[in-house]
């Protein structure tokens, strides 16, 4: 994603912001500071709301029943990077974006470096939030600043590996529970005719997740630098992990989420999908055929009795640069993403799985799916959740980040260079993207 030019200059002077002490400002001023105040607005309030999240309408018009004096207008638009961050950039440079917008975790950091967030940890319904949500997404909207909150948690991605259950015990081959044992399952599956999973070459943020599970760190930020490393050893254990199973000719390389790509979950030609908890229903309506015939483990894990999960996906409500009535704004965010009858609704229309503790106890996530052959399958996600690493780190520039490598795997893929090549040469062309636009970087 391109940066708006004159927005430069705001990224060098936030670029400390990953470690700022408190700072003072007034509402809804400089998000680069912590606003020591965050009062309500006098008399009706009107917010702009934009999402892409399908059904964010009903949840919407719920909230302007229960709140005739804080009214929320819907916007909606294409996903983040397919437009509706640039349109959010380009609004914030001409002083008319909405109020709040839907951010991703993977983007916050490209909106905090160019200082188009609202900092809202002044904001009386945020304050002491913090309890309320996974332990990693608090970090994801406060980047650890102190004195910070510049979005609320609004739903994620925790990883396990679906997989044919009935496939696996007709073949007598062992579910695997190691990164050693799918290798193993994998050649076993191929001699079978088929393939244990596909190698995803555009979901470059998948893979960021099994780099996450491995204890990988691709971004760090001292408080004055950036430090890119896409090819540590947790990043390169992964990719050569992965090649292996390329070259062996062990996975499939259907581009995912294709029509044919479904079409061999739903002939049985792939055995497993290690994915996020929003995968659970692209299954059911892509695979229709295999209904009750799939379960849900957890990720394979490194080391034999590991607990450790990746994320893939997720995101936020954050409140833009801009507003004018941040505290109704942080009202409505954390409403839209604690309340249990707004997380219910947005989970029978949109799919989502909440960052809130309390969702996991919705009537939706705590009975047996009948896809999956009666299993209680979140309770597999709701344990993955809880062993996501906190402590991973997006870069300010992820979506330029994600096209580079993403091309790197397009070639490994072809049969030209590696998937570690492709990261070497995604992390030269982030670091050159980040001295472009003036953030200091090792």
């Amino acid at each position: 994603m391109k940066t708006q030019s004159k927005m430069v200059a705001a990224a060098v002077a936030v670029v400390t912001a990953f470690a700022l002490s408190a700072c003072t400002g007034s509402s809804g001023g400089d998000s680069s500071t912590a606003s020591s105040s965050c009062a309500p607005s006098s008399g009706k309030v009107d917010l702009t709301f934009t999402t892409w999240v399908p059904g964010m309408d009903k949840v919407v018009d719920l909230w302007n029943q229960k709140n005739p004096d804080i009214q929320v207008k819907f916007q909606t638009g294409p996903s983040g990077n397919a437009g509706t961050y640039q349109n959010f950039f380009n609004q914030i440079k001409a002083g008319n974006a909405p109020d709040l917008g839907q951010v991703e975790y993977d983007a916050l950091p490209n909106f905090r470096v160019q200082d188009g967030l609202t900092n809202i940890a002044a904001c009386k319904p945020v304050s002491g939030a913090q309890d309320k949500f996974v332990d990693w997404t608090w970090k994801q909207v406060t980047f650890d600043e102190k004195n910070a909150v510049y979005a609320v948690p609004q739903d994620t991605g925790p990883i396990a590996m679906f997989y044919r259950k009935d496939l696996f015990d007709a073949a007598g081959i062992p579910v695997p529970t190691t990164w050693d044992e799918y290798a193993k399952d994998a050649a076993l599956i191929k001699a079978q005719g088929s393939y244990i999973t596909n190698f995803p070459k555009t979901d470059v943020n998948w893979f960021a997740g099994m780099v996450w599970q491995n204890g990988g760190q691709w971004f760090k930020n001292d408080g004055n630098d950036w430090t890119v490393d896409l090819t540590g050893d947790k990043s390169t254990q992964v990719a050569d992990y992965w090649q292996k199973l390329i070259d062996n000719g062990e996975v499939s390389k259907l581009a995912s989420f294709s029509d044919e790509w479904n079409k061999s979950f739903n002939d049985g030609q792939q055995w497993t999908w290690i994915s996020a908890v929003w995968g659970a229903s692209t299954l059911e309506t892509g695979a229709p055929d295999t209904s009750g015939k799939w379960a849900v483990a957890p990720m394979p894990q490194w080391k034999s009795g590991g607990d450790q999960a990746g994320d893939w996906g997720g995101s936020s409500t954050a409140v833009l640069k801009g507003s004018k009535h941040p505290y109704e704004a942080a009202k409505f965010a954390m409403w839209l993403n604690s309340d249990p009858e707004a997380l219910a609704l947005e989970n029978k229309l949109g799919g989502l799985y909440p960052a809130a503790k309390a969702g996991a106890d919705l009537d939706a996530f705590t009975s047996g799916q009948e896809f999956y052959g009666g299993q209680k399958i979140y309770d597999v996600f709701k344990e993955a959740s809880s062993q996501v690493n906190p402590d991973f780190t997006w870069g300010p520039t992820m979506t330029q980040t994600y096209t580079d490598v993403s091309d790197g795997f397009g070639s490994a893929l072809g049969g030209s260079g590696t998937l570690t090549d492709a990261l070497k040469t995604g992390q030269q062309k982030t670091i050159d993207a980040l001295k472009a636009q003036s953030i200091p970087v090792k």
